[in-house]
């Protein structure tokens, strides 16, 4: 159970860098730069532990699914950016397929 306890905080981290990237202004910013690399680093030392446990195409899908629909929400949320049909529908399907590998596949289960 720990390593989906990294996994939800790479996630986290990862968001916090990405959404720190939009107020950079092209890395002219310090502070949000700072946050950036803080974050970017901090996922991957995460994610990495998140490998040592788990099948690295259930974590990948993983990390990268809950970031797309994380950073889509923190753009409706904080920028003004708004989603139609057609995207909620997009990750809704990229989260139905990973919800499949978690909890269905037998190929990405952890004691493969």
């Amino acid at each position: 159970m720990r390593e989906y306890l990294y996994l939800g905080a790479a996630i986290a981290a990862e968001v916090t860098g990405t959404t720190a990237l939009k107020f950079s202004d092209g890395f002219e910013n310090v502070l949000p730069t700072l946050v950036v690399v803080v974050g970017y680093v901090g996922s991957f030392y995460l994610l990495s532990l998140t490998l040592q446990e788990l099948p690295i195409g259930l974590v990948y899908a993983t990390w990268s699914a809950v970031g797309i629909v994380a950073a889509a929400l923190v753009g409706v949320a904080f920028f003004e950016e708004s989603i139609d049909l057609a995207g909620v529908v997009g990750m809704a399907l990229i989260v139905g397929g990973v919800l499949v590998l978690n909890l269905l596949s037998e190929s990405y289960s952890p004691a493969h």
